[in-house]
């Protein structure tokens, strides 16, 4: 602890040489005990405190056992800096964002591990009406080096809010004209509870699947965006003879949903069975990550929309809705953001999927089957140093700028299309890694794109 009683980064860095690796491009998270401890959720506080100084500060936390104590340092943090915080207890991710405008606060911070491992946990910031930047976040990491805090004698009180995002949540749907079996599997997260209550107030026939909230996730990995985790969810929709099932993260802000005949829907199609649904009145731009299926502009622009390409990440998906008043954004990690809400929200995306498949008046796998599929590959993950990876994509980007037939993209990493598929090369954000994916038309085109990008860098050939 240091002269002005806060705790100094080597207090809560564990004395590693990377303590500001938890802050990463869009959030803060880390692994709890050495590299997010209380003594740096109190340090979080005073920073955020400095940037909204005696301003109204929204709080809230998920499930996870060591959310309580990083919270209430947290907490302790602000009311330290002159913030009047606003509990609101535990809760899920869009619930906070909700409250930061139902309660007209200028900031907030959500204490959460999302969709990592048990044993993280994390914190998602809000400084003001627009996402946080990098930038931000890099000028609260020195705020915490260089103890720059302010001081004053701020409050705390307790906030319900779920009671109101419910009823927020129904009143922008009408209650579903026929009752749908709905298969719930919240992973024993922040939907728990909430997620059955408010289908079966919509007229849903609601199977609870891990609907019991513990953070310590003893019956699935919290991210619902690895198929692997919903093999139960899977079996079940298929047993239960249901109409869909939906999975949710850890903090409740991506849903994966799973047909009736127990195929987990690629958020691709997600994606575009939600643009078609959206521009079925008229046009409007719809935000995607640089990674989604090339499906998904095509049938955009089929259904009278743009499509928008973007880096991928949370913050930079919502930051281009907003500007651009798109109507709707998505991420193939099971993120969809709403031009309506301003943002992402796993429930009211599982309520407007319902009221896709019943206008239908057919079941979701039928309206998955008519999206194309073309090939595609997973991201393929190769370690390489940072420096290396940067000379990498340098070398690609000069290899193809020429190149007939191909577009170049340097949105995030090098994105090279061509009339019939593409490759991205990128480099990792949070690792020492660079990771590859391709598409086309044809598994022989997949084949010949992925030898060609390959083979124009010596350092991508020594790597595969």
């Amino acid at each position: 602890m240091n002269a002005t009683g806060v705790f100094a980064p080597r207090a809560w860095s564990g004395g590693t040489s990377d303590s500001m690796s938890v802050f990463k491009a869009c959030d803060i998270r880390g692994r709890y005990g050495s590299e997010l401890t209380v003594g740096f959720a109190r340090a979080l506080g005073r920073a955020v405190g400095a940037e909204l100084p005696g301003q109204p500060v929204v709080v809230g936390g998920d499930v996870r056992p060591s959310t309580a104590a990083l919270k209430a340092a947290l907490c302790e943090g602000l009311v330290r800096s002159g913030c009047r915080v606003k509990d609101l207890g535990i809760v899920p991710t869009p619930a906070f964002y909700f409250a930061l405008r139902a309660l007209g606060a200028r900031g907030g911070v959500m204490v959460t591990g999302s969709h990592n491992p048990p044993g993280d946990n994390g914190f998602k910031i809000s400084l003001g009406p627009w996402p946080i930047t990098e930038e931000a976040l890099a000028a609260l990491a020195r705020r915490i080096a260089d103890a720059d805090f302010v001081k004053g004698l701020g409050t705390q009180e307790s906030v319900e809010i779920v009671d109101r995002y419910e009823v927020d949540l129904l009143g922008r749907f009408s209650r579903l004209p026929r009752a749908l079996q709905v298969v719930v599997d919240a992973g024993n997260g922040c939907y728990s509870q909430i997620a059955p209550r408010v289908l079966r107030a919509l007229g849903c026939d609601v199977v609870e699947l891990f609907c019991e909230p513990d953070g310590r996730f003893p019956n699935r990995d919290p991210n619902p965006a690895v198929a692997a985790n919903l093999t139960l969810l899977c079996e079940t929709v298929v047993a239960a003879g249901a109409d869909v099932g939906v999975a949710y993260d850890g903090d409740g802000d991506r849903v994966v949903f799973v047909d009736e005949r127990g195929r987990v829907v690629e958020s691709d199609r997600g994606i575009v069975l939600f643009a078609r649904h959206l521009l079925r009145d008229g046009s409007g731009e719809v935000v995607h990550d640089i990674k989604c299926s090339s499906v998904v502009p095509e049938e955009v622009r089929r259904a009278g929309g743009t499509p928008v390409m973007e880096k991928s990440g949370h913050a930079f998906i919502k930051t281009t809705l907003l500007r651009r008043g798109a109507v709707l954004g998505g991420e193939i990690s099971g993120h969809f953001f709403f031009g309506e809400l301003g943002g992402d929200d796993g429930l009211y995306a599982t309520l407007l999927m319902l009221h896709v498949i019943v206008e239908a008046g057919c079941g979701l796998a039928a309206l998955v089957d008519t999206a194309p599929r073309y090939p595609i590959t997973p991201d393929i993950r190769l370690p390489c140093p940072p420096g290396e990876a940067k000379a990498i994509i340098q070398k690609l980007i000069a290899a193809f700028a020429d190149a007939p037939g191909c577009e170049i993209s340097t949105l995030d990493g090098v994105r090279i299309a061509w009339p019939d598929g593409w490759a991205l090369v990128r480099p990792s954000v949070t690792e020492s890694l660079i990771t590859m994916r391709f598409e086309a038309h044809t598994p022989e085109r997949l084949a010949d794109i992925r030898q060609t990008v390959v083979a124009s860098s010596a350092g991508l050939a020594r790597r595969t």
